[in-house]
């Protein structure tokens, strides 16, 4: 199973790599060698700048341009993220690899106190992260690598326990579940994916954005479960 993710996993980077030197014309500049864009009159940043916060409702712009005008770019970072994760677990967490028992030493009683006061913070913190993303600097990812940051002291300082496998992996398998079907609605409505379909709300008000607050949930939840699964993982999780 080793060799065959590997090759996998080294077939798709080759791919990539002879795309990117290959010099291929995509996106902005096919579209202007095609003569279907006019690019030294057209301003992407000023564009989004100006209108963004109108078109979608999210006052982080950067927020309407991941998860609303290049919803297909996230997607394909999702499926990189998934892939990598996929890859460690394949490699670190073999049922054969797992059998082996080992003793756990204990941490100090600062840090195991520390452990059990401060994950669920961070915890918190990070679902504040990914719940306003549309609001305020942050978003999916960013809420994710924190709540990483929490599975990372879970094993250093609360040793003996860990974060569930099979919930991690259900957690992933729902909430990537969501952000595709939210995008393939999107597609069906309005020929986009991602597409904002939902009302926009007020401005900046929690409950706005359309589907923007949900999509950063989903890949907040679905990033969270996959590195989590790395750090177990890497930490020998079930050995």
């Amino acid at each position: 199973m080793r060799t065959v993710v590997s090759l996998t996993l080294i077939v798709i980077v080759a791919i990539g790599v002879i795309v990117s030197l290959s010099q291929v014309p995509v996106g902005a500049e096919a579209a202007r060698q095609e003569g279907r864009l006019d690019q030294d009159g057209v301003n992407f940043g000023r564009y989004y700048n100006s209108r963004a916060v109108e078109e979608t409702g999210a006052t982080n712009v950067v927020a309407s341009v991941v998860v609303s005008y290049r919803g297909l770019d996230t997607l394909g970072e999702v499926a990189v993220l998934f892939i990598a994760a996929l890859g460690v677990v394949t490699l670190l967490g073999t049922k054969q690899e797992r059998k082996a028992k080992r003793e756990v030493e204990q941490a100090s009683l600062i840090v195991f106190t520390g452990c059990r006061f401060l994950f669920p913070l961070i915890l918190l913190f990070a679902t504040y992260i990914f719940a306003h993303g549309h609001l305020t600097p942050g978003g999916g990812f960013q809420g994710g690598a924190v709540t990483a940051s929490g599975f990372v002291l879970i094993y250093l300082g609360c040793r003996g326990r860990s974060v569930g496998p099979k919930q991690l992996s259900a957690t992933e398998s729902l909430s990537g579940l969501v952000f595709v079907m939210i995008g393939l609605v999107g597609l069906a409505l309005g020929g986009s994916f991602l597409l904002n379909f939902l009302p926009r709300g007020t401005t900046y008000a929690l409950f706005s954005a359309g589907v923007i607050p949900i999509i950063y949930v989903a890949i907040g939840l679905k990033v969270s479960s996959e590195l989590g699964s790395i750090v177990g993982a890497l930490a020998g999780e079930g050995e």
